[in-house]
């Protein structure tokens, strides 16, 4: 078996070529000591919202406890009346704190658990994920909807004014997830698109959309989570971006005529 040695500078630009749209200049800048959220200054009201936040997402991993098994009488009806009222709780801090991100996101992860990812997408095939099956289309679109705008105002509210603005361990991991999530949601419907019709509120800019612009707005998306921590998010980002896997695939194919046919990428 062959080895190759490279120099950190042929790391680096592997890297680069992994990932074309990476800039290490503009890693997120993390400060602990920023307030946890940017619209709320009291940190008594921060926490006793959090706190609530939390009873909530307690609430729904209980229910994916190993304790709990799908196969018990009830538990699919129970795991259903859980997460609507999981929806139901984080509607009613959004409503109270409308600029709380982090409930938003939290909402969107509850939709995800009823709904699944392909939710932008009328009479998509059964996914395990999801609790719900055979929803009418009305329930559908209205879920969607909200899981969409809820993304797209959670991001809107924390994003940074500049590249190297400085944020709060909370706000960054608020980021990270809902990019990530809309990006699931994304990825999902462009894999789901072929065979099946996208059905999204004509409101939306997604109701424009080809399979190649949920692919495209899916790698960026990831691209972004990642920026923001998530390192599953890397690693679909750069799987899912065009321009990273065909230069992948070229440089592969080099190093192979270079170094011989057992050089592994």
């Amino acid at each position: 078996m062959a080895y190759v040695s490279l120099s950190q500078r042929d790391i680096n630009v592997l890297e680069k070529i992994k990932d074309p749209e990476s800039d290490p200049s503009l890693a997120i800048q993390v400060d602990p000591n920023l307030p946890k959220d940017p619209y709320i200054s009291d940190p008594e009201t921060y926490e006793r919202i959090s706190r609530q936040e939390r009873e909530i997402i307690m609430s729904l991993q209980r229910l994916e406890s190993p304790k709990v098994q799908p196969s018990q009488p009830g538990s699919q009806a129970d795991s259903v009346e859980g997460y609507r009222k999981a929806v139901e709780g984080f509607g009613q801090l959004i409503q109270d704190y409308p600029q709380y991100a982090s409930a938003r996101n939290n909402r969107v992860q509850a939709l995800r658990g009823l709904y699944g990812d392909s939710m932008l997408v009328a009479n998509a095939p059964r996914l395990p994920q999801a609790l719900l099956h055979d929803v009418d289309d009305t329930e559908r679109l209205e879920a969607a909807q909200t899981a969409l705008s809820d993304l797209d105002y959670a991001i809107s509210l924390l994003a940074p004014v500049t590249a190297y603005s400085k944020l709060s361990p909370q706000v960054a991991r608020t980021l990270r997830n809902s990019y990530t999530q809309r990006a699931a949601i994304y990825l999902m419907t462009s894999k789901l698109m072929g065979s099946n019709s996208l059905s999204v509120n004509a409101s939306r800019r997604e109701a424009k959309w080809s399979k190649l612009d949920f692919e495209t707005h899916a790698s960026s998306d990831f691209a972004m989570g990642a920026r923001y921590g998530s390192e599953i998010a890397k690693g679909l980002a750069v799987s899912t971006n065009p321009t990273a896997k065909l230069c992948g695939q070229m440089v592969r194919e080099a190093m192979k005529r270079e170094y011989g046919p057992d050089y592994s990428a």
